[in-house]
């Protein structure tokens, strides 16, 4: 018998959890810089911009950025009672 996953939050369904690890698809932008190569960004991520050479670096290097950006920052919540932090999958 398969053990059953941790649920993420009490009272989730037990398919959840692998919403949580679901993909994000996200538009990116990508302009021919006048330096050469590539300026790229994520309109719906204000200020989440990157570049590259190539498209293949700017791409690369938009995708870091990215995960940077959505990454928690956990010293922004430090001492501030009462909060309950959830993930969300959109």
């Amino acid at each position: 018998m398969k053990a059953e996953r941790p649920r993420p939050w009490p009272g989730a369904p037990a398919s959840s959890y692998d919403l949580l690890e679901a993909d994000v698809k996200l538009k990116v932008v990508l302009e021919p810089s006048d330096e050469g190569g590539y300026t790229v960004y994520v309109p719906s991520l204000p200020g989440c911009i990157s570049e590259g050479d190539t498209l293949e670096d700017a791409m690369k290097n938009i995708r870091e950025a990215i995960e940077l950006y959505l990454e928690p920052v956990d010293d922004d919540l430090a001492g501030r009672e009462g909060l309950e932090i959830r993930e969300l999958v959109v």
